[in-house]
């Protein structure tokens, strides 16, 4: 059974339990940016992985969700930062440069800024560390986001906060997605996967310490504080996250940014 791992520190909690205390036997880890594991999603390349929740409308029929988890916050999260040389009121004709690896923070700072600011800059495309020698502002995510060179900029966004303050709802980066026929082919690791997630968020409360040093040890590169960043996410797919999921998705549909979602459709395993 192929699994996506999103190869950033806020996934790591999900999986440390299967990458230090229980590897599982007939599961296949497939390390990579959001982007890359959309596209692995969309090819059905991979069986279950977390996707950008942006992507769901793209493969909506085609996969289910899993109830219990994703990736989230309420309010300030640290890893999502538009970089800007200009206040982010003045950016109207001025050049975003957009991070290539994700896709739920690229359209959410499209909404904001046409919905809340009513600005239109002129977005481009880049790679997964946009700087602002080539660009008017840039899009930061995950570990690029988390690093000291980040701190020159001018002026920061925190985009989960910005949408927290301007909508009232929190932000859902990244849902955990199986394709269909997994149910009836892969059933008992599919449950394996499921239950080592579960065991891995609990470590996450009983032997936090233990978590960190194992993710500072992944990624050394990271000048943030772990132990503050894991309290402000959420990993736990609430009501409340998923009514603010629905809110995401209805809002950029509503500006042809996504495709219409009727529905948030979740795997149900009994």
């Amino acid at each position: 059974m192929q699994v996506g791992y999103i190869d950033y520190l806020n996934c790591y909690p999900f999986y440390y339990h299967m990458f230090e205390k229980k590897p599982l036997n007939g599961i296949n880890v497939i390390p990579g940016l959001p982007s890359e594991l959309n596209r692995m999603m969309k090819a059905k390349m991979l069986d279950l992985s977390p996707v950008s929740s942006a992507t769901y409308a793209d493969i909506k029929d085609d996969v289910l969700l899993l109830p219990e988890f994703c990736l989230s916050s309420v309010g300030y999260v640290g890893s999502v930062i538009l970089c800007s040389n200009f206040p982010i009121e003045d950016l109207n004709n001025k050049k975003i440069g957009l991070s290539g690896a994700s896709h739920t923070s690229r359209v959410l700072l499209k909404i904001l800024l046409d919905k809340f600011y009513r600005i239109e800059p002129c977005y481009l495309q880049a790679g997964s560390r946009p700087d602002l020698t080539t660009h008017d502002a840039a899009l930061l995510i995950g570990n690029d986001a988390m690093t000291d060179s980040i701190n020159k900029s001018p002026y920061k966004y925190d985009l989960g906060e910005l949408w927290l303050k301007k909508t009232g709802f929190p932000v859902v980066f990244a849902v955990f997605a199986a394709r269909e026929n997994v149910i009836k082919e892969n059933l008992p690791e599919l449950r394996a996967v499921i239950n080592s997630y579960g065991s891995s968020l609990k470590c996450l409360v009983q032997e936090k310490e233990s978590v960190i040093i194992k993710a500072k040890q992944k990624y050394p590169d990271i000048s943030y504080d772990v132990n503050c960043y894991y309290d402000t996410l959420q990993f736990e797919f609430t009501d409340n996250l998923k009514n603010a999921l629905k809110y995401y998705l209805s809002a950029a549909e509503e500006l042809n940014l996504l495709n219409k979602v009727e529905s948030l459709n979740f795997m149900e395993i009994e």
